[in-house]
């Protein structure tokens, strides 16, 4: 399996919501609510007495895939309010890079775009490791189907 390297990303979705930029970035930026949208993280809690988005702030991402579950440890690499929130995800505990997360969000004359764009990072000879822990074989197109549904429930969540 090929995994792309930055700057290429592996899996990006985009969708127009009806809110405030502002509001869209207080739930993107805020991952223990942010996981109620999502298809594999169920959980996620901040570390090190960090409660809120800031460059450096770190937290750790509860994921699950049928019976198989794994933990990640994550940390904020950009925490813009109103336009970008991303971050970098290590296997737990190893620290093997996992992948990187973004959400840029562009206001619009209805309320603003939301883009959640993923980047693979993991080593090549970490890749049999991932499938077996996660169950997925391939990992670009089940992020790319999760980043739509992630972005409608979000949405569904903050339209009126």
């Amino acid at each position: 399996m090929r995994i792309p390297r930055f700057p290429e990303p592996g899996a990006t979705g985009s969708v127009t919501i009806r809110t405030t930029p502002e509001d869209a970035y207080r739930v993107i930026s805020d991952p223990p609510v942010m996981v109620r949208f999502a298809e594999e993280a169920h959980r996620a809690r901040w570390l090190g007495g960090a409660g809120n988005a800031a460059v450096g702030a770190r937290f750790r991402g509860y994921n699950r895939n049928g019976l198989r579950r794994w933990v990640t440890t994550c940390r904020v690499t950009d925490a813009d309010p109103s336009r970008r929130f991303a971050y970098e995800v290590a296997a737990s505990p190893l620290r093997i890079p996992i992948s990187r997360w973004q959400y840029d969000i562009e206001p619009t004359a209805e309320g603003c775009t939301v883009t959640e764009t993923n980047w693979l990072r993991v080593p090549q000879w970490f890749v049999p490791i991932a499938i077996a822990i996660t169950g997925v074989s391939d990992r670009i197109g089940t992020n790319d189907a999760h980043i739509t549904t992630t972005l409608q429930r979000l949405k569904t969540h903050l339209e009126p």
